[in-house]
């Protein structure tokens, strides 16, 4: 549905590996992995500069040479690789030298204009009164807008990212629903919503080290550990990644890339209305990573009546795809262990083949979860809550109940009282699922957990979605809100505010109308 991308994002790989082939360039293994572990570490310059200085046209503190087969080398210390907000630093052992194809530099010099290292900027970002939340608007070249929320926890942060523009499943209760499908992001267009929070939170964390610098922080704010470092990722924002695929799979390798974002896989959580085969497929190609389920309803009718993708996808079959997720790891170690226990086709068995050890075991190391929001109605009552705990009996599940928030959908829609909820979780608790009601931050920003829409072609009134909790979200103190305009690539600092007061009044609006990212809340534990 969009237009194809001019420039390209350079963190789009295989759009990347694809031009590089019909050009004739070829790339050892490990080059390309190369080539973006120095960008990621550098953190994300612009491209022509990134590029001449890895010709050699702009040499760092390190040792830059040229090579007598024309190729580049780069030794640790460039400032290349000066980056202060990634996790790791590049080896400055003597001797390590890694190596760029010639070819491969001059294709990128002679492509410049076709390829960005961020082709999305910064709108409008903001931060809650507590600075536990911060909701970002990310405009992409063609003009969309998508949003992500950065959560910070303590001592970690954790990021809901999207991955298309709008979404096609349709819940009745999601305002993300009402907008349908626009199209999907690429991988580079959703790596790029981790670079944009990764530099928010840079800036953040820099302004917080000058105010400790300048006694402006107690003691005890000066001793809290360092929150500029993404921990955590959840796929909760708009539009359903399953749908999207190959690229949600690229940008989850490259989340786990040891040389790039470097982080756990049981820190990485997909999230799905229920597209079954691709949850088995995700099971198949990226096993490690964390899956969550939006069931919101006990049974099959219920569910079709809130969820219309529901039709034609046994709610039996979503929980069995669940479950083989979660035991995915459990049922390869067996395999590898004892190979004359697999049958004839040298499968270890089913998911439930294990016992209650081994799933209390496989739990720990790894989420599959349950995402169910709390409606006034057939699926919160007590009956239902029985279903719902029946339904997960055994299994070693974790469900999260979410409440729910107004939204400007058709349906009259409401949350049932926290005094209810309480007693749903406990209900459902008693199967042996481990169920929480999730909790609720930035609500004074309408950036807690929630599916988001941003409608450019209306200018309606501000609409809170759902997720955000039941609650108020007015206050008296007032928010942190940070605007940009729409500026070139080489420009220095991505996070500097905009002069216009009026692209101010402009996406504040806008960010009322949308509502509230499907960010997770949920702690990924370490």
């Amino acid at each position: 549905y969009r237009d194809p991308l001019l420039p390209k994002p350079i963190l789009d790989r295989a759009a990347l590996l694809k031009s590089l082939k019909s050009n004739g360039v070829i790339l050892k293994n490990g080059q390309i992995d190369l080539f973006y572990q120095l960008l990621h570490r550098s953190g994300y310059p612009p491209l022509n500069e990134f590029i001449a200085e890895l010709r050699g046209e702009a040499v760092g503190v390190g040792d830059t040479s040229k090579d007598d087969d024309g190729s580049v080398s780069i030794a640790g210390g460039s400032s290349v690789v000066s980056n202060n907000w990634t996790k790791n630093a590049i080896s400055s052992r003597r001797g390590n030298r890694a190596q760029l194809p010639k070819a491969f530099l001059s294709f990128l010099a002679n492509n410049i204009e076709d390829y960005a290292t961020l082709t999305s900027s910064v709108r409008v970002h903001q931060t809650s009164a507590d600075g536990s939340t911060t909701k970002i608007a990310v405009e992409l070249q063609d003009g969309h807008v998508v949003e992500s929320v950065l959560m910070r926890h303590e001592g970690r942060v954790t990021i809901c990212v999207s991955s298309q523009v709008g979404c096609a499943m349709g819940c009745t209760f999601c305002a993300t629903g009402t907008m349908g499908i626009r199209g999907n992001l690429c991988s580079g267009e959703i790596l790029e919503q981790l670079v944009h929070g990764s530099l928010i939170l840079t800036s953040s964390h820099r302004n917080e080290s000058n105010k400790v610098e300048n006694g402006g922080l107690s003691g005890k704010s000066q001793t809290r550990k360092r929150l500029d470092l993404i921990r955590n990722v959840v796929f909760m924002g708009m539009g359903e990644p399953l749908n999207n695929y190959a690229n949600v799979l690229a940008t989850c390798r490259a989340l786990i890339d040891s040389r790039l974002w470097n982080l756990a896989h049981n820190r990485v959580t997909v999230s799905t209305v229920g597209v079954t085969s691709r949850m088995r497929d995700l099971t198949r190609d990226l096993p490690e990573v964390n899956l969550a389920l939006s069931l919101h309803a006990p049974n099959q009718i219920m569910r079709e009546n809130i969820v219309p993708a529901a039709k034609g996808t046994p709610i039996e079959s979503l929980i069995g795809a669940l479950d083989e997720h979660m035991m995915a790891l459990a049922k390869r170690r067996k395999l590898l262990g004892n190979p004359q226990g697999c049958d004839q086709d040298g499968n270890a068995g089913g998911a439930a083949d294990f016992d209650q050890d081994e799933r209390k075991s496989a739990s720990k190391k790894k989420r599959a979860m349950i995402e169910y929001v709390m409606l006034e109605g057939d699926t919160s009552t007590v009956e239902a809550a029985h279903q719902l705990g029946k339904l997960c009996e055994g299994r070693h599940l974790v469900v999260n109940l979410i409440p729910y928030n107004k939204t400007d959908v058709k349906d009259k829609l409401s949350c049932p009282s926290e005094e209810h909820m309480q007693e749903f979780r406990s209900i459902v608790q008693s199967y042996g699922s481990f169920c929480s009601i999730r909790r609720t931050m930035g609500a004074d920003i309408a950036g807690a957990c929630g599916q988001l829409v941003v409608e450019q072609e209306k200018n309606q009134l501000p609409v809170t979605d759902i997720e955000d909790g039941p609650f108020r979200q007015d206050g008296p103190e007032k928010r942190q809100v940070t605007v940009f305009s729409k500026r070139r690539q080489n420009e220095a600092d991505p996070c500097a505010d905009s002069p216009k007061n009026e692209i101010n009044n402009l996406w504040i609006g806008r960010l009322k109308i949308a509502t509230a990212v499907a960010a997770s809340c949920f702690v990924v534990s370490a």
